[in-house]
């Protein structure tokens, strides 16, 4: 791709003219949230440099991502799942946990090994998780064995981390990379940060003996099929340079988002479920643990074939995510295999999507 002269981020332009555009959008949202209920908890297995773990996620719902009220990235709709108002008291968030904690109680016959906490935007994040929530969850869960807080890289400090590395707990950082391309990351994703940001952050982790796990995004706006796995490919291996684990999430359409507008123009496809395969078939040499958790898979909204072969390569996925061996991708075929290696060899930017 070509390199975008300086005017395409002055005021009306770039960055400026997306977030004017997402927060026109955002602005449609009309439901309300608990803020005594977290947006979402459920328990699953993951796999980690120490093994697989039962893991229970939790989503906290707190007064939404700061970069979002800005306008924000262009596929993220999670902020219209935030509370109004813009805060969530440390009473409130508290009582999130134990709704969390009484689900696990419910649906497990033990404890997760491994806490995964994701909010709307940033945990480290002060004007979302004060300081006296952190530490406040830092020792509810100072019995586990692992946990994961995510944050963009501005917020990621040595400090912040010590409060959950001092309760014994080997702790990871989740940081939304999405792309090891600056322009992609800007352009297509509406994210400020660049790469060196990200490093910079796993630089703060590891002083406080902390590790880093990445997140990419496969196929933003704005990229054709082909396009958007190239990238996937260069960002899993660039990532792994600094991050123990890279997951990589196919972009799913969610509501109150440029995606959205996109996809009900006809203007975008979530990816295939055999790019996903093909990038972590081929990056599956690669010194980190690669993984992805496809939402939505087999819907038109989300990273989709055919139809009739979609549940098969999510297993294929999912098996390859606990084992690491790409050779179960050999396993499933389909006929519409066909049609995405079309879609590999003549889809472009300028007429993107050539299927639906």
């Amino acid at each position: 791709m070509s390199k975008p002269s300086p005017e395409v981020y002055e005021q009306g332009r770039g960055m400026d003219a997306h977030n004017k555009v997402m927060r026109d959008i955002r602005a449609k949202k009309d439901k309300t949230y608990d803020p005594h209920e977290p947006t979402r908890v459920w328990l699953d297995e993951d796999n980690t440099p120490d093994g697989v773990y039962q893991s229970l996620t939790i989503i906290l719902n707190t007064g939404g991502c700061r970069w979002a009220r800005a306008g924000g990235c262009t596929m993220c709709g999670y902020v219209s799942e935030s509370v109004e108002g813009g805060s969530v008291t440390h009473e409130q968030l508290m009582d999130q946990i134990q709704v969390c904690l009484d689900h696990e109680d419910e649906n497990a016959d033990e404890q997760s090994g491994l806490i995964k906490i994701y909010t709307s935007g940033s945990f480290l994040d002060e004007r979302e998780v004060g300081a006296e929530s952190r530490q406040a969850i830092a020792e509810t869960f100072g019995d586990r064995d692992r946990i994961v807080v995510e944050s963009l890289p501005d917020f990621v400090s040595e400090e912040k981390l010590e409060d959950f590395t001092s309760q014994g707990l080997k702790t990871d950082v989740a940081i939304g990379l999405e792309t090891a391309t600056d322009r992609v990351r800007k352009d297509c994703v509406n994210k400020y940060f660049a790469f060196e940001d990200f490093i910079a952050a796993s630089e703060e982790a590891d002083a406080a003996g902390a590790g880093i796990k990445a997140y990419l995004l496969m196929k933003p706006p704005f990229l054709s099929e082909p396009e958007a796995v190239e990238d996937m490919k260069r960002s899993v291996r660039r990532c792994a340079e600094y991050a123990h684990t890279v997951s990589m999430n196919p972009c799913n359409v969610q509501r109150y988002t440029m995606v959205d507008d996109l996809f009900f123009r006809g203007g975008y496809r979530p990816p295939w479920l055999w790019s996903v395969a093909e990038v972590l078939e081929d990056t599956a040499d690669a010194d980190a643990i690669v993984v992805s958790d496809p939402v939505g898979h087999g819907s038109e909204r989300g990273p989709h074939n055919c139809g009739e072969c979609d549940d098969l390569v999510q297993k294929a996925i999912k098996d390859f995510d606990l084992r690491q061996d790409p050779s179960v991708f050999e396993q499933v075929s389909c006929e519409c295999e066909a049609t995405w290696e079309f879609v590999m060899d003549e889809e472009a930017s300028f007429s993107a999507p050539l299927t639906r």
